[in-house]
């Protein structure tokens, strides 16, 4: 447990600098360009990057220890930061107030693949739990890692909106510097007591293995069920990550922004606490069902009036139930799936369920700019519901959440009834099972 708690702790000091880099990187943008669509675009990009590299960073993890691949992501992330703050140096400042120049985009692409390079330890922070913890206590500390999850994402919250909106984005970027170098130094005197390094003999971990790691999800009854289940939920998701800030921002100031979200993932630490000390209970399913349709219900109500104490009461509702909904997943897989192929399979997941946020995205700036906003500022349903529900663009983008929440609910009432569900519901219970190695690859030393 002492090295448990030592990488999780180097964890959530990386995750708090990549998490910080990014909000800040956001909430400037859109204060220096005013564009829904740039914070859209930005959105659409991460989400489209998190999807693809999922398979490639999940076989780097298997393929070297789990030690190196977090050493990997530490090194690469503090290079493209560094070469981040030469880009802005070198750039003139007025430049960056067009959301079409081809530096800010550049500067932007640059602090994105830092950050994105921190999913390396995401998926080899959930290999490391199989390997440092027993089975029975594994989704309390699943849970463990969603509370540091929520730290890193309150404290982040607090800082990049105090930073930027009062040092600026050059400062930013030298504490992210700094911190990245304290993390790989730290990371230095951790020692992971890893067993040899597995890999497949036709199709192993040195290669992106998508064959061996559909085989390996497909022997489980239902996993496929879960996974599609959850991306759907992300595609619906993207519709928050696109244009949340924007909404928010429409209602306060940028440092009101940042610290009230930094107080909102108290939300994260309390569920993550939840789970860590009560665990998942007997039916991680119907558990992880339950959250989703709470999750959906919030999101329906939130939007119903312009107010930032409505607003911030929902997503705190929100945030305390996503810890619940990751460490189920993350739990059943640490069970079900063999560890050499973990690190694969995670990514794989993360792939598959990110794939269709981007198109949210992406679609979600110009649907809300050409439909929404003017739907609810000169057009029909400002003159339907408006004299309640309010009008402008905030209330557009209001009228956006709400249908999405909808659209939410009805799907996971019906996943419910599903027999992906039920039938992983029963793999669940029984012990591990056993693996065709014909079909998944006999495992031999590296």
């Amino acid at each position: 447990m002492k090295t448990f708690y030592a990488v999780l702790a180097n964890s959530l000091a990386a995750a708090l600098t990549n998490t910080f880099v990014w909000f800040a990187v956001t909430f400037w943008v859109y204060l220096e360009t005013k564009s829904v669509m740039a914070t859209s675009i930005m959105a659409g990009v991460y989400l489209a990057t998190v999807a693809i590299s999922g398979l490639f960073l999940g076989s780097l993890v298997d393929r070297y220890r789990k030690k190196t691949s977090m050493m990997i992501s530490g090194v690469v992330t503090l290079i493209l930061y560094v070469i981040a703050l030469v880009i802005y140096l070198s750039t003139p400042t007025e430049v960056f107030k067009d959301d079409s120049s081809i530096n800010l985009w550049l500067f932007i692409t640059v602090c994105l693949f830092g950050a994105i390079t921190g999913n390396i330890r995401t998926i080899a922070l959930s290999t490391v739990v199989t390997i440092l913890i027993e089975e029975d206590n594994r989704d309390k500390a699943n849970g463990m890692v969603g509370t540091a999850n929520g730290v890193s994402f309150l404290v982040a919250s607090i800082f990049s909106g105090l930073v930027i909106g009062y040092m600026g984005v050059l400062w930013m970027l030298v504490l992210a510097i700094a911190l990245t170098v304290l993390v790989i130094l730290h990371l230095l005197t951790i020692s992971i007591p890893e067993k040899e390094i597995v890999h497949t003999a036709e199709s192993g971990s040195q290669h992106i293995d998508v064959k061996g790691t559909i085989a390996a999800v497909s022997v489980v009854p239902g996993l496929f069920g879960l996974i599609f289940f959850n991306t759907f939920n992300n595609f619906l998701g993207g519709v928050f990550m696109s244009l949340m800030d924007a909404y928010g921002l429409s209602l306060v100031s940028v440092q009101a922004w940042g610290i009230l979200w930094g107080v909102l993932s108290l939300g994260f630490i309390v569920g993550g606490l939840v789970v860590a000390k009560k665990g998942l209970g007997k039916m991680p399913l119907k558990t992880l069902f339950v959250s989703n349709i709470i999750m959906w219900v919030i999101c329906i109500i939130f939007p119903m009036q312009a107010s930032i104490v409505l607003l911030g009461t929902g997503m705190f509702g929100y945030l305390c139930l996503i810890p619940v909904v990751e460490a189920t997943e993350q739990t059943i897989l640490q069970k079900v799936i063999p560890p050499e192929r973990q690190g694969r399979v995670f990514g794989f997941a993360q792939s598959i369920e990110q794939a269709a946020s981007p198109l949210t995205a992406f679609m979600i700036g110009p649907i809300a700019k050409f439909i929404f906003i003017p739907f609810m500022t000169t057009g029909a349903g400002a003159q339907w519901i408006g004299s309640w529900f309010g009008t402008g663009t905030d209330r557009g983008l209001a009228l956006l959440f709400i249908v999405t929440g909808i659209i939410g609910l009805i799907v996971t009432l019906i996943a419910m009834q599903s027999d992906a569900y039920q039938k992983l519901s029963l793999v669940y219970k029984k012990p591990q099972p056993e693996y065709d190695e014909d079909a998944i690859g006999q495992p031999t030393q590296a």
